[in-house]
């Protein structure tokens, strides 16, 4: 498809601009609502100059889906693989991404949850996502000498675990969330933390 010629506005938008646009109604208003006609009123732009950087709508999607993966699954495999002297400080890392303000969407992830339950190709990728973040956190265990069935249950439990607590929609600060640490470390590991581990997992509070 040749694109249109672009016309005003098409100077002043981008395809971050339009593809930023898109996340934001994605989580906002559900994938139905990422249109080009939405999303041309929303940039307060022409919908020809969409067509400089995206072929179609489904080119859209599938650049939506890819940053999907490379945000929130890259970020829970980069944590998990972080260098880390013990068990529970690489569980610390792990905690980072989740905290606001970290690397992982929270609601951009359950937004394309939601677009899974109406379509079997965003489910595909979410099954696969899951389990490509399941198995760096296994990795992650046996990494520390966890035998691999443990280590496969302790990884399902602290990514369920964290699953469930966005579900909740619970409304703890960092701060809060942060002093209950300790505990969480102990439970997940099943090791009592050091000091200095205490201290790494209290200062995700700020």
């Amino acid at each position: 498809m040749t694109a249109p010629k672009a016309v005003r506005g098409s100077s002043r938008t981008s395809r971050a601009d339009w593809t930023r646009a898109a996340l934001d109604t994605l989580i906002e208003e559900g994938v139905d609502q990422v249109k080009v006609a939405v999303l041309s009123k929303r940039l307060k732009c022409a919908r020809s100059s969409f067509y400089w950087y995206f072929k179609d709508r489904q080119a859209l999607l599938g650049a939506l889906l890819s940053h999907w993966q490379a945000t929130n699954t890259a970020a829970i495999v980069t944590q998990a693989t972080a260098p880390a002297d013990s068990i529970n400080l690489a569980l610390v890392n792990l905690f980072a991404c989740w905290i606001d303000g970290g690397q992982f969407d929270t609601q951009l992830d359950f937004a394309v949850r939601d677009w899974a339950r109406r379509d079997g190709t965003v489910r595909q990728a979410v099954d696969v996502s899951d389990q490509t973040r399941i198995a760096a956190l296994t990795a992650m265990f046996t990494r520390f000498d966890y035998p691999p069935a443990e280590a496969k249950i302790r990884a399902r439990i602290v990514y369920f675990t964290q699953i469930g607590y966005d579900a909740l929609d619970q409304r703890e600060t960092n701060f809060e969330r942060a002093q209950s640490g300790p505990d969480y470390l102990f439970c997940m590991t099943g090791h009592e933390p050091t000091p200095r581990e205490t201290q790494a997992v209290l200062a995700l509070g700020g």
